[in-house]
């Protein structure tokens, strides 16, 4: 028989970076971090969307920081000691998360991820690939494609 092959084919095991904003619970592969750092402030990048709290430099490559309590539609984070800031790359950008905190660094079977409730608006769906559970707590997945700030298209 081909149940084993099937099986095979279907788990894939990921390690994810979790994290939380707002008492709320995220992650994202790990395979996206580049490194977690203490918060350290930022320069305003003018005219950025409100969700971008400035830019940093890392090691002379410039990027943007997001928000992600702002972004995800929690309200504004007033970032303090506490606040972690996520490096992550995303295709050929690299991009900062401001996150109140990561919890764990764990691995999961990236069959067993279930599809996100569709009771949010099309707008917060995007943000989530789906949502793992971990213990007892349920840890939503971010789509960092979609939470990166988009870049201006010329027929927008």
């Amino acid at each position: 028989m081909h149940d084993n092959d099937m099986d095979t084919k279907s788990t894939r095991r990921v390690e994810i970076v979790c994290f939380t904003v707002e008492e709320q619970d995220f992650c994202i592969e790990i395979s996206h971090v580049l490194e977690i750092r203490g918060w350290t402030s930022t320069t305003t990048l003018p005219h950025a969307p409100e969700f971008v709290v400035g830019m940093m430099n890392l090691r002379g490559t410039v990027l943007p920081v997001v928000d992600l309590s702002l972004r995800l539609g929690f309200g504004k984070t007033e970032p303090g000691e506490r606040h972690v800031i996520i490096i992550a790359q995303i295709d050929e950008k690299v991009v900062g998360f401001l996150v109140d905190g990561v919890s764990d660094i764990i691995t999961v079977d990236e069959a067993e991820m279930q599809v996100a409730p569709d009771v949010s608006s099309a707008r917060t769906q995007a943000f989530l690939r789906g949502v793992h559970s971990v213990d007892d707590k349920l840890v939503r997945a971010i789509d960092v494609r979609e939470v990166l700030p988009q870049a201006a298209r010329p027929d927008a």
